[in-house]
């Protein structure tokens, strides 16, 4: 069974139910009001009948006092403890009353009885008669107007049942609806991207505000993630195939010629051995940016944190000094919230960038602007021209091919500083004068919930 007609079937029974119940406790509560009302009438009657027949003694016969005092529908009866008395009084067309077998009782009593297919309020008091003896006065008063009423009571009740279920049944079916319309959308939405291959969204109504909306909210984030992950492995594929295919190739003919004349020429062997070195260092390095292009951000693991600048700076300048021997000046003291290796390694990046397009030193200016921390590298190198400037950061693009090939760039550092930039909720912008230099701007939070 579908999960539409569970939820209309599970509906419709669980509010027929409720209904019936309802009807029910309404009915039942009118009956034993009306019953008790009635009831309560005739044991106010019975009380006055029975004072009066004391009151008139010996003056009237009992059989006169009886008829006097008898219901319009219903029987009056005088009984004593040996079931004696007058006989009893009945009304016209009540002569089925009169074939119920007397009782006597010792203490007030009252409920209802039935004499063949009619009901009865029955209520007998003990009155000390003339002559000493305690008797009852019994009075059977017909509730045929009650259960007149009772009965068009349950007809309109399960009229109102049976009227009701109508609706009810609609509403039921537009309720599954409603309920299954995103399932039903999902559904169509993933078999659409299923057969074409892609990534559509659910349409929402932004006005609601509930848990359906809520969910498509949550479908469409879904789709987004996954669209943004096919969309780079697609890039990773791309990307490797295209950029590890030259240096594969350098190592595939160093490799020949070594196989070739290796052992003839000895002069060989350390160029073609230093040139597969090279290659298999740029292809690793190569290799281990684009995997970490292909993760999305959630996968980085960040951890963020307040971290001191200063410290980080000094740092990164002497690393990049042990390792390079370029000279980086560091100056200013502030602190920032962010992740602490991914900006490390932003900074490694443009450190690099400097040192191969610069000869001359390297600064670093930390500086605080209001809500932001400030990371400036400014190199006094060849420079980029102005026009360069809007796609510096795209992938693989290249200001200078030629000695970005020499140096060993891959076209991928700005791209990935991007990436990270973008991960650790930092800022990047680039200000660079052909033949001056190039200044970098790295900005971050200056603390936790600020924006950076």
């Amino acid at each position: 069974m579908k999960l539409r007609s569970k939820i209309y079937l599970y509906s419709s029974v669980l509010f027929a139910v409720l209904l019936v119940i309802m009807n029910l406790v309404i009915y039942f509560m009118f009956s034993r009001m009306s019953i008790d009302n009635q009831l309560d009438q005739a044991d106010a009657e019975t009380v006055k009948t029975a004072a009066d027949l004391r009151r008139a003694g010996s003056a009237i016969s009992a059989p006169e006092l009886l008829r006097a005092y008898v219901p319009i529908e219903g029987m009056l009866r005088l009984l004593g403890p040996d079931g004696s008395g007058p006989a009893p009084v009945t009304s016209a067309a009540e002569g089925d009353i009169s074939r119920l077998k007397p009782e006597y009782y010792k203490d007030k009593h009252s409920g209802v009885i039935k004499a063949g297919e009619r009901s009865y309020a029955f209520v007998t008091v003990p009155v000390i008669w003339i002559d000493g003896s305690v008797m009852n006065v019994q009075m059977f008063k017909s509730l045929e107007s009650t259960m007149s009423t009772l009965q068009v009571l349950r007809l309109v009740l399960a009229g109102v049942t049976i009227f009701a279920m109508l609706p009810l049944l609609l509403s039921s079916r537009v309720l599954s609806g409603l309920i299954m319309r995103p399932i039903v959308q999902m559904t169509a939405t993933m078999r659409e991207i299923k057969h074409s291959g892609k990534f559509n969204r659910l349409k929402l109504d932004d006005t609601s505000k509930d848990e359906l909306v809520e969910m498509g909210h949550t479908f469409n984030e879904m789709i987004a993630l996954l669209e943004s992950n096919a969309v780079k492995q697609e890039k990773f594929v791309s990307d490797a195939s295209h950029e590890l295919r030259t240096p594969l190739t350098v190592i595939e003919s160093y490799a020949s010629l070594l196989k070739r004349r290796g052992l003839d020429h000895p002069e060989l062997f350390n160029e073609s051995v230093e040139a597969i070195h090279s290659e298999a260092i740029r292809m690793k390095e190569l290799t281990e940016q684009l995997l970490l292009l292909a993760k999305h951000h959630e996968e980085w693991n960040l951890s963020m944190g307040m971290v001191d600048l200063e410290q980080l700076a000094l740092s990164s300048a002497k690393a990049f000094k042990n390792a390079y021997g370029r000279e980086v000046t560091v100056k200013g003291r502030v602190h920032g919230y962010s992740d602490d290796a991914k900006l490390r390694q932003l900074l490694f990046i443009f450190l690099d960038n400097a040192r191969k397009y610069s000869d001359q030193e390297i600064n670093i200016a930390l500086e605080s602007s209001g809500p932001e921390s400030i990371i400036r590298i400014t190199d006094r190198g060849i420079g980029i021209p102005e026009a360069e400037l809007p796609r510096i950061f795209d992938r693989f693009y290249r200001v200078d091919e030629a000695r970005s090939r020499q140096d060993g760039g891959a076209g991928l550092g700005l791209s990935l500083a991007a990436e990270i930039a973008g991960a650790i909720g930092a800022k990047l912008s680039m200000e660079s004068t052909q033949g001056v230099g190039t200044s970098v701007v790295i900005r971050v939070a200056a603390m936790k919930g600020e924006q950076s």
